[in-house]
């Protein structure tokens, strides 16, 4: 595919069916080059011409391109400590079949073995995206606490098994890609995620590109200072946003909790130290909100993750800490709160699958 039609197909795909004359000046290409792009789309089975719409209060109803979702399909695996969850999307990112499997085992080769059965199952896939919480290059996962490897080769290993093109990479990564292409944040040109529950993690969209650091690490603004007598998070600093936020942290200040739920439960009804444990975490939660937009002031920032009840619970103690650390009106910041479960992040890495065989990232 030429970098050209490469550019429209993601016009297309990012924005929604459009006109030629509209796409032609969006990407500044001469009407012969868009027409040429656009017809070996066609050809390639990716675009198809369908329906008219008047786009204008002036002129005649323009011919739509599309983007043909059926013509391929990505299957998208998201890894925990001890689930493997799956999802199976057209080339739009829109989901045809999910599932849950436990995971027979945490041993790399038990795992690549999981993934390939669950492909076997599901012929005619293009390519596969998995992801996991932890820092991953080039296809392999260097530190991971959930399952617990270091240098671990994942992708030549699933791509052997497969006899398909495999992506690895961090899940909070991948979603952020996901939601700036097929969600909430599609086509804007800065967008912070930030997930709270097991972990926290944060990932940007700058310019319109998800920002990779010089050393491949995940964004970890979660580590931002809160209160230097605060509790200590896995690192051993104390007192930052990630200290007060990830669920182990609120379950140890917590008696007769067993699971994060129980905690949520308990503070719902009212118990005195659920509800001071929570409010300070919500509390930690908009100094880290706050912080966010200072720095990089984003059209959007999306908020999710396992932990997110926190947000129910302590919302006015979120919004003290942003109006607290904030510098402007609180109201310019879109805080978007969006309760996914583990299918979206499933559908995320088949995303991530989707971004880099369009990009040529992963080659078919």
């Amino acid at each position: 595919m030429t970098e050209v039609a490469r550019d429209v197909l993601l016009e297309v795909l990012i924005h929604g069916p459009m006109p030629r004359a509209e796409i032609a000046p969006r990407l500044r290409l001469s009407r012969p080059t868009l027409t040429r792009a656009a017809r070996t789309l066609v050809d390639e089975g990716l675009l198809v011409e369908g329906g008219t719409e008047l786009r204008s209060p002036t002129g005649r109803p323009s011919e739509m391109l599309h983007v043909r979702g059926e013509a391929h399909r990505f299957l998208g695996v998201k890894l925990t400590a001890d689930h493997l969850y799956a999802a199976v999307t057209d080339l739009t990112a829109v989901v045809t079949d999910v599932m849950e499997l436990p995971l027979r085992s945490t041993h790399p080769k038990q795992v690549t073995t999981q993934v390939a059965e669950v492909a076997a199952g599901l012929p005619g896939m293009t390519a596969i995206g998995v992801t996991l919480g932890g820092v991953v290059r080039d296809g392999v996962v260097v530190d991971a606490g959930f399952p617990a490897w270091k240098n671990v080769p994942l992708a030549a290993p699933v791509t052997r098994a497969t006899g398909l093109p495999v992506t690895v990479d961090n899940d909070v990564q991948a979603l952020t890609s996901a939601e700036h292409w097929f969600g909430g944040g599609a086509g804007v040109d800065s967008m912070v995620v930030i997930t709270i529950g097991a972990g926290v993690g944060t990932g940007l969209i700058i310019d319109g590109k998800l920002v990779r650091g010089a050393h491949g690490l995940p964004r970890r603004f979660a580590h931002l200072l809160v209160d230097p007598r605060g509790p200590q998070c896995g690192y051993g600093h104390r007192g930052c946003a990630s200290s007060y936020l990830m669920s182990h942290v609120i379950l140890r200040q917590l008696r007769n909790c067993a699971t994060y739920d129980d905690a949520v439960e308990r503070a719902r009804a009212g118990d005195p130290d659920a509800n001071r444990i929570f409010a300070e975490a919500g509390y930690a939660l908009g100094v880290l909100i706050g912080h966010t937009a200072n720095f990089l002031d984003p059209d959007k920032i999306l908020l999710t993750g396992d932990g997110l009840p926190l947000y129910e619970i302590a919302s006015e103690q979120v919004h003290d800490g942003i109006e607290n650390t904030y510098e402007d009106d609180p109201t310019l910041i879109d805080l978007d709160v969006q309760p996914f479960d583990f299918d979206e992040w499933a559908r995320a890495a088949a995303a991530l699958a989707i971004k880099d065989t369009i990009t040529g990232t992963i080659r078919l």
